[in-house]
């Protein structure tokens, strides 16, 4: 695992915490799981093979991609938005 970023959110009664991780270019996903209540609400799996198969590749786009799926996943639920 290379990044890995966690949040915690509170929404009226519930509770939420996002993880998400970057597997590595072995295993070039970005995975983020939703937890609500201590219990897995839901899993999101993105691949980026797109972005290591380019030839030349800044390990940055990877990170910045992980913040933006995390940041992205956090603006849904503040929102009220379906996951």
């Amino acid at each position: 695992m290379e990044l890995s970023l966690n949040s915690d959110i509170s929404s009226g009664s519930d509770a939420y915490h996002i993880q998400t991780e970057d597997w590595g270019i072995a295993s070039p996903y970005i995975v983020s799981r939703i937890f609500k209540n201590g219990a897995v609400l839901k899993s999101i799996k993105t691949p980026y093979s797109d972005l290591i198969a380019a030839p030349i590749w800044d390990k940055t786009a990877v990170e910045e991609a992980v913040k933006f799926q995390h940041d992205k996943i956090l603006d849904m639920l503040l929102s009220g938005e379906n996951l």
